[in-house]
């Protein structure tokens, strides 16, 4: 067992530490969606056809929700240190290629290295959190400040993106990588102390990362591919299909592995379960904020790309403050149970605000309190479900645990976009042919009802959310009984909050 003073460094240190790991993890965040305002001056400028455009997003999804489970596991064999210094030095070499690259087919493969080291690069940040925050309290708002940053780098993206691609070059919304990592690198090599492995190193189950990493490959593969190519595609359901086939066998090995890449401990726990399924069905849904809001703000209302930036700042807002007042007040008093379930029931309730938009809809009036309520929605949402998935893990399995909050984020971004992207298309072509002809008038209309049919769904998407957070958690007193039970964690193990 190693002593508190090896395991936990000084306060300041630690406080540093946060804002380190922030700054990684705000970087890997806006990425996916910064990349979004800049892709149609990228196109511009290297000349490729509209086919082809997904695969500067496709290609950086594909890489990062594949690899991200050997990422979290490299982190726990290498040393949580010097697994975030690779991965944010990679990041920012593959960003700068991909900020330089002259032609359509190296913009592509600078992306899919980004994500590559991104799938290094996530977990590790996570894990480091997870690891330096041992004091239940301190803990707490440390996770607040990092879900407040889960949930708003995207927004964040935006208004970033649009700043650059408008007042400097597309390029830039690649290479400010470099400049965010630069800082970080610093930072972890001054401030985020080495914590010394004890026992025997376990060594990398090789089978199982390749099960894994085709398997996810192939869920995020085949729905890109849906997404492109419709559901009736059989590669997409092929590909799907091969993907389930490869997890069910992941799986599998997984209880009987030597040195499982996934020990299925983790994925036992009921809470720990329930808050990777509360984050996938968080990330499906919120899809329907970020892009068809987007498109309704520009193309709808004719908002610029810092317009439309600015716009979402007081989604941010309401997301830190909910984030602060879930993690220092509420989820400590009522647990996850009651929070998350509370969270999702907004997010409900913001996607109904966003049906009620149509082409005579105002920013003030319609737009901004649907924002606010999924502001407070994913600020109540993320930090108990973030907390939750990786409290009382042994500090052997953090990367591995915190991996898995990232692939349940991946995940659900991925099955959010097809299955959102194909119905929002599906209900404009009927909406243009139960009202041809196509006039420009009727195009318009068809664009918003195609969103309002997404924001449907994506309402079913938060009501499924709450009664799976409903029914999963355990409640704050079962939880307090079953830790009672356990042995007192060592090696700096990570305690639930919700015990406190």
């Amino acid at each position: 067992m190693t002593s508190s003073s090896t395991s936990v460094p000084p306060s300041r240190r630690r406080w540093l530490t946060l804002v380190i790991v922030g700054l990684a993890q705000l970087m890997v965040v806006l990425d996916a969606t910064i990349v979004n305002i800049a892709l149609p001056a990228a196109q511009a400028d290297l000349e490729f056809s509209n086919g082809d455009r997904q695969w500067v997003i496709t290609a950086y999804s594909l890489a990062f929700g594949s690899l991200l489970l050997l990422g979290g596991r490299l982190s726990d064999l290498i040393g949580r240190k010097l697994t975030f210094v690779v991965g944010l030095i990679g990041f920012a070499v593959a960003s700068a290629w991909a900020g330089a690259a002259p032609d359509f087919a190296t913009l592509v493969a600078a992306r899919a290295l980004q994500g590559a080291f991104g799938a290094l690069l996530a977990p590790t940040a996570l894990a480091v959190l997870t690891t330096t925050f041992t004091v239940p309290k301190e803990r707490a708002r440390a996770f607040g400040v990092f879900g407040a940053i889960a949930g708003a780098g995207g927004a964040v993206g935006l208004l970033l993106g649009g700043v650059l691609t408008e007042k400097l070059d597309w390029r830039w919304n690649l290479y400010i990588n470099v400049v965010i990592a630069a800082v970080a690198v610093i930072g972890v090599l001054v401030f985020v102390p080495r914590i010394e492995r004890h026992g025997p190193r376990p060594r990398l189950d090789v089978p199982g990362t390749l099960l894994v990493s085709a398997g996810l490959f192939g869920v995020v593969f085949g729905f890109a591919n849906a997404e492109t190519d419709g559901w009736e595609s059989p590669l997409a359901w092929g590909t799907l299909i091969a993907a389930a086939v490869l997890l069910a066998a992941f799986v599998a090995w997984q209880s009987r592995a030597a040195h499982p890449l996934l020990p299925l401990q983790v994925l036992r726990d009921r809470n720990r379960a329930a808050a990777y399924i509360s984050i996938l069905v968080a990330g499906a849904g919120m899809f329907g904020i970020f892009l068809f809001v987007t498109y309704f703000l520009q193309v709808s209302l004719a908002f610029s790309p810092i317009q439309t930036g600015l716009a979402f700042l007081p989604m941010i807002v309401m997301l830190v403050l909910a984030a602060q007042l879930s993690t220092n007040v509420f989820l400590p008093r009522f647990g996850p149970k009651i929070m998350v379930t509370i969270g999702m029931t907004l997010g409900v309730l913001g996607m109904l605000l966003l049906t009620r938009l149509d082409l005579d809809s105002s920013y003030v009036a319609n737009v901004l309190p649907a924002l606010v309520v999924m502001g407070s929605a994913m600020g109540t949402i993320m930090p108990g479900s973030m907390q939750t998935a990786t409290l009382g893990v042994d500090r052997h399995f953090a990367g591995v645990a915190s991996a898995l909050v990232n692939t349940s984020q991946q995940v659900g971004g991925s099955i959010g976009t097809a299955m959102l992207n194909t119905i929002a298309a599906a209900a404009a072509t009927d909406y243009i042919t139960a009202h041809a002809p196509a006039s420009p008038e009727v195009i318009a209309s068809a664009a918003v009802a195609s969103y309002s049919t997404v924001y449907w769904w994506a309402t079913g998407i938060f009501a499924v959310g709450a009664v799976v957070a409903g029914l999963l958690f355990r409640t704050r007193s079962e939880t307090a009984a079953l830790l009672a039970e356990r042995p007192t964690p060592t090696d700096g193990a990570a305690e639930p909050v919700v015990a406190h």
